[in-house]
């Protein structure tokens, strides 16, 4: 009875966001009967690799208590680099792909190494950073956009009797690993130690810096990533992509949990506020509402979801 009440309460805080998403679909197929179906539920699968993999990086980046405001900026370049490769050079996707990761991962990395080693708000530097990125971007693709065509939309296309892409299963893959790396991993414990109380983890003896600084080398890669999910989906590379997802990612981590001060958070949790971000975007859009009750409405299941998962977390820890 006692391990029954343990797992339960561990299920507890997933259980409130579940209810969140469920009720979304409810609220959807009543009021547009196109909703509740497969190409709907297709749609969303393949929609949602780009914030997926931005999530999984700013969930680790958020519970060291950092923040980052230049993964949209990163993206973009990552895809930038990625189609002048393949366009301009002729490069394989094999080969442009470790290029283009590489670059959004140095742009993480000197997130890092700047917030960390010169002890600047990382607010501060990654607002630096996405300027400098989204600059790059432009520059890099002479401010148009390149079409890359079928060389790299399979990527992003449902697969044949699978119903979902590579680019999905391979986000699934990611969110899977980063959990395991945060809670079954002694970096991702220290992670969390950071995030609690950098002073006391210092005085332990730990050197977090090397570690914090990986941690935003991770965004970066996980920028990359998302790069070449959302330019797969579109088949281009375009200099204006991603502006303001960095929002919809911190969004989907809070809606998940995962602390702005930094020590608590949970990958899965996150990818759960991705879906309902997608669902609520994706519904609102069927049903015809307009962008400026589209922004109102989804600020309001931001802050009842928030609420829900506040509740649940309460409860567990009672």
């Amino acid at each position: 009875m006692n391990r029954l009440q343990g797992f339960l309460k561990q299920l507890a805080p997933h259980l409130g966001l579940v209810a969140v998403l469920l009720v979304l679909v409810a609220i959807f197929s009543t009021l547009s009967k196109n909703f509740f179906q497969m190409s709907t539920v297709i749609s969303i699968a393949n929609q949602v690799p780009d914030l997926t993999f931005l999530v999984v990086g700013m969930t680790l980046v958020l519970i060291i208590g950092g923040i980052d405001l230049s993964v949209g900026s990163l993206l973009a370049v990552s895809s930038a680099v990625l189609g002048v490769l393949m366009v301009n050079y002729e490069w394989s996707i094999w080969a442009a792909l470790p290029i283009a990761v590489l670059v959004a991962s140095i742009g993480g990395g000197l997130n890092g190494a700047i917030s960390i080693g010169f002890g600047i708000p990382s607010f501060i530097v990654t607002l630096g950073m996405l300027e400098i990125a989204r600059g790059a971007t432009k520059v890099v693709t002479d401010s148009k956009a390149i079409y890359i065509g079928s060389r790299i939309e399979w990527f992003g296309q449902p697969l044949p009797g699978a119903f979902v892409s590579p680019a999905f299963m391979f986000a699934i893959a990611t969110v899977v690993l980063g959990q395991l790396f945060l809670t079954r991993t002694v970096w991702g414990r220290y992670c969390i130690a950071i995030g609690t109380n950098a002073e006391a983890v210092r005085m332990s003896g730990i050197r977090s810096a090397p570690l914090c600084i990986a941690i935003f080398a991770i965004s970066g890669m996980m920028c990359g990533l998302a790069g070449l999910a959302q330019t797969s989906r579109l088949s281009t590379a375009d200099p204006n992509a991603a502006i303001g997802i960095e929002l919809a990612a911190i969004a989907a981590c809070v809606i998940g949990g995962t602390s702005l001060m930094g020590g608590r958070g949970n990958v899965i949790r996150s990818f759960i506020g991705v879906l309902i971000i997608q669902v609520l975007q994706t519904g609102l859009a069927q049903v015809g509402v307009s962008d400026a009750s589209k922004q109102i409405i989804t600020g309001v299941v931001i802050v009842v979801a928030v609420l829900i998962d506040a509740l649940g977390t309460r409860w567990s820890r009672s």
